[in-house]
């Protein structure tokens, strides 16, 4: 059984005519006259433009329409007309007013969450405690030695088992009375979690 291609060749060689010949007769491309003939459908248009074709080489040559037509219909491989297209996955990024609030709402979690933690941390952890007088064998002269530091605002402070009260800024400061006995001075730091945090410094009283 012949193929569509091989009755529109054989009816050209036998009209002896070339390529050429029946394009000036179809006004068709030799390309797709050479495709059709070698039945390349891949290198040819949609099937019904090849059907054109094959309408109007049948004519110049001479040849059944209606057979050429049943012929094609039946030696044509079925194609799936791509009427949508695959979108183009590489498009370009755009910021989008979506994008915009997914942003934001994540960097304000990150802030919570962080401000959380920083607190978490800062309760379970041992206050810092910084003293500033006495010194370290300092020697006192007189009845009373100035104690002053900083800690945590919020932490309460003890001088020899004496309160004292810090301010906003987290500063104490107190005279503290001593007398010949007094050898050290012990400052106590205690957070609201009851952290502690404990400094001692030995003195010399004259």
């Amino acid at each position: 059984m012949k193929t569509i291609g091989e009755i529109l060749n054989r009816a050209r060689v036998d009209k002896k005519y070339t390529l050429v010949d029946v394009e000036r007769l179809t006004k068709i491309k030799t390309s797709f006259l050479d495709a059709i003939e070698k039945q390349k459908w891949e290198k040819l248009p949609s099937f019904p433009t090849v059907l054109g074709f094959v309408k109007s080489v049948s004519a110049a040559l001479d040849v059944d329409e209606k057979m050429a037509v049943a012929v094609l219909r039946r030696d044509y491989p079925p194609k799936k007309l791509n009427i949508n297209p695959k979108p183009d996955v590489t498009s370009k990024f755009t910021w989008s007013p979506k994008l915009t609030f997914m942003v934001g709402v994540g960097i304000i979690l990150a802030a919570v969450f962080g401000y959380l933690i920083f607190q978490y941390s800062r309760f379970v952890s041992p206050p810092g405690l910084s003293i500033e007088s006495p010194k370290e064998g300092q020697i006192v002269s007189g009845t009373s030695v100035p104690v002053f530091g900083s800690t945590d605002s919020d932490v309460k402070i003890t001088v020899n088992n004496q309160p004292v009260l810090v301010d906003s800024d987290g500063k104490f400061s107190v005279n503290l009375d001593v007398a010949g006995i007094t050898k050290e001075v012990d400052v106590i730091a205690i957070s609201r979690s009851g952290k502690m945090t404990e400094v001692k410094r030995k003195i010399q009283v004259q």
